[in-house]
């Protein structure tokens, strides 16, 4: 596995995707895990984020201690079902920007098509963490990045719950610079770009819209 590709197997993280791929789990069980795992995992992907000296004065006395400036890190939402990890990513970083780009998966062509799209100003100032529940074909999370780089942030990554080993190399090979964060890496797509074994469709159960 390249060393872009960081697998998040902490005991919690697997606990709470098990009780999510269970098929019988409700929408409401459903939304409460993803947002419970996405502040789970913003603990990973935000573990390099550069922090700053800022002078506090405890009950005894002065001192100089680190803080994350929270306002240059931009939470990228893939539509639609990105946005059941925004809370729980917004819970951690409450003072993060958040950013929209609208995709929908042609069902012929399995080809993502862009209707909308809107991000902070001065982008060249921020660091993008673009976040998708599932890394399948991997055509979505192309189309949303060739985006958000054409704002030049200062940096990108993608945090994804689930990855199919199709959707890695096609993001890879198309922006091997953006790391990719995923609590799982399944066996394959099947023939309806559907990750297997998966956890269904994650939009139809985060709103349950099925």
């Amino acid at each position: 596995m390249s060393a872009q590709v960081h697998h998040i197997t902490h005991p919690l993280v697997q606990h709470k995707l098990t009780l999510m791929r269970n098929k019988d789990a409700s929408s409401t069980t459903f939304r409460t895990l993803l947002g419970e795992l996405a502040m789970l995992m913003a603990y990973e992907v935000t573990r390099d984020t550069p922090t700053q000296q800022v002078e506090i004065e405890t009950p005894l006395e002065k001192m100089a201690s680190p803080m994350v400036d929270g306002k240059k890190l931009v939470f990228a939402s893939i539509l639609r079902a990105g946005n059941g990890m925004l809370d729980g990513l917004l819970r951690v970083v409450p003072n993060a920007r958040v950013g929209t780009v609208g995709l929908y998966r042609d069902p012929k062509t399995l080809q993502a098509v862009e209707y909308y799209f809107k991000m902070p100003a001065d982008m060249a100032e921020r660091d993008v963490i673009a976040v998708d529940p599932m890394l399948a074909t991997g055509h979505s999370a192309v189309a949303a990045i060739d985006r958000i780089k054409a704002t030049h942030p200062r940096s990108i990554k993608f945090l994804c719950l689930l990855a199919a080993p199709e959707g890695i190399r096609t993001l890879q090979a198309a922006h091997p610079d953006v790391p990719i964060y995923t609590a799982a890496i399944d066996r394959e797509l099947n023939e309806h770009g559907y990750i297997l074994p998966g956890l269904g469709d994650a939009g139809d159960r985060i709103f349950g819209t099925k």
